[in-house]
């Protein structure tokens, strides 16, 4: 006998997000992909009007936003770690009758 079946006070355990479902997220990439395809694809039958040489490369458009997508990101990384601060630098600070600083405990 299990101890959901003996306590029938155990409450049910909670349901897990739907974004964090493994057959959801797989879902997610399978479609994610065939859109990513699609676009790429759609090059053959669209005609472009490129101003330069390389914009008319086939897929420059998805490989450049996917490599600004990066350098975005790696951007944002190089930024939150020159802005990061303490994990207590907002909390205050008590001074000690002997002059030493110390934070709450």
């Amino acid at each position: 006998m299990s101890a959901a079946e003996r306590d029938p006070q155990t409450p049910p355990a909670p349901e897990t997000h739907w974004l964090r479902r493994p057959r959801t997220i797989r879902v997610l990439w399978i479609v994610f992909g065939a859109i990513l395809t699609a676009t790429v694809a759609a090059e053959v039958l669209v005609h472009m009007h490129p101003r330069f040489r390389f914009e008319s490369w086939f897929a420059f458009n998805a490989g450049y936003g996917f490599l600004v997508c990066v350098g975005m990101v790696l951007f944002a990384k190089a930024l939150g770690m020159l802005l990061r601060r303490p994990d207590d630098y907002y909390e205050p600070k008590s001074t000690l009758s002997d002059g030493e600083e110390r934070g709450r405990d």
